[in-house]
């Protein structure tokens, strides 16, 4: 496969003229070629990761809470497919706050779907739990009704019904035993590798920095369920502003942020600490109407969804567009992609096998046009 591929690694964030082979699945070289040896049309692709989307709740009318929303196929199935095809080749599925024994069952159908044989099952890479630990202050979307507080034996028993996929856990510092909750998992040798996320918060400066400290290196959808960023108030937003670790999540859907945020942003924590989300729920991809959202309804007109409130409720874009919408508001390309693939992959640790075009990674890979438009989509080699 020829034409100019976009490479992201420590050094480099650049498009370069070339050419990718893969075998059985597996990225066997990238390597450089001058340009004259590319042909007219090759000249003109642009090949780039597969995106990775490690917050969305649902599209296409499915929701990952909810079995009994999907016409005919499983939930997971319907989101992989919907997904791939719009260049989503990892993510993963997010929660709303629910009981533990909702959750558990959940946790189950994850493990079971992972554990199959589903052509596209290598798209979900892990399970990121998006509640109970949150403030009722800022639940925004969620229902506060199963909201409680941090606890370390309950995320360990939803690991263990996960068959071990649980990624990201979000938790709000300023809750009951937030920090401890955070170091016990951390000391726990079987949830060490969970990443712990600041989300849904009233937290100030001081209590999102003892997170930090504690293990929380990721905030989600930033600026959306936390205080402003204020002069003499920095919030979480200045807490992990703070920490060179933290990575920090933008909902780029042209409707949660204003785009001279979004540029703002960019500027100040830079290309390589932004992690870009959809944070999408069973509206995408669907027309005009009523939905749900965490046992809620949620209405979507054009790319807006909200509850009956006009709270907005999750996005109703998937990545891909949300990665053509923040370059549309003058951030550049290549800082656009990097943070709709490696950064992701970083930030759940799953940059081993995902997020970049480089030898002994899945070949997850899209085709382009000049201008970003996808062309086709390859999952572990395969063209779907």
């Amino acid at each position: 496969m020829k034409g100019w591929i976009y490479t992201a690694g420590p050094d480099s964030k650049s498009f370069q003229p070339g050419e990718i082979t893969y075998e059985n699945g597996i990225i066997t070289s990238v390597k450089t070629l001058p340009e004259s040896e590319l042909s007219e049309e090759e000249n003109r692709t642009r090949i780039i990761p597969g995106l990775v989307d490690i917050h969305l709740h649902g599209c296409m009318g499915a929701d990952f809470c909810d079995s009994t929303k999907y016409d005919g196929d499983e939930v997971l199935e319907g989101m992989c497919r919907y997904e791939t095809e719009h260049g989503v080749t990892s993510f993963c599925p997010t929660t709303m706050t629910y009981d533990e024994k909702r959750l558990t069952g959940i946790m189950k159908k994850a493990r079971d779907f992972i554990g199959g044989n589903h052509p596209l099952k290598e798209s979900v890479k892990g399970v990121h739990l998006e509640g109970p630990f949150i403030s009722r202050e800022k639940c925004g979307a969620q229902n506060p009704k199963y909201i409680k507080k941090p606890d370390a034996a309950m995320v360990e028993r939803l690991m263990d019904a996960s068959g071990g996929a649980v990624r990201l856990v979000a938790i709000a510092p300023e809750t009951e035993g937030a920090s401890s909750c955070i170091r016990s998992c951390r000391e726990n040798e079987s949830l060490k590798d969970i990443r712990f996320s600041i989300a849904h918060t009233a937290a100030d400066y001081d209590t999102a920095k003892e997170a930090i400290k504690a293990g929380a290196k990721h905030v989600t959808h930033m600026y959306n369920a936390m205080p402003p960023f204020l002069n003499r108030a920095p919030g979480v937003i200045g807490a992990a502003y703070d920490d060179p670790e933290t990575f920090v999540e933008l909902i780029g859907d042209g409707i949660h942020i204003h785009p001279a945020v979004v540029r703002a942003t960019f500027s100040m924590f830079g290309p390589e600490r932004i992690v870009l989300i959809s944070d999408s729920m069973e509206a995408t991809g669907m027309p005009d109407g009523t939905y749900a959202l965490g046992g809620q309804d949620v209405y979507k007109k054009g790319n807006l969804a909200t509850l009956s409130d006009g709270t907005i409720a999750g996005s109703a874009t998937n990545l891909f567009d949300c990665m053509k919408s923040v370059i549309a508001m003058g951030i550049p390309a290549e800082d656009a992609i990097r943070c709709a693939t490696i950064n992701p992959a970083q930030s759940v640790g799953i940059d081993e096998v995902a997020g970049s075009l480089e030898t002994g990674k899945s070949a997850d890979i899209l085709v382009c046009d000049e201008q970003l438009n996808l062309k086709s989509v390859y999952l572990s080699g395969v063209r779907i």
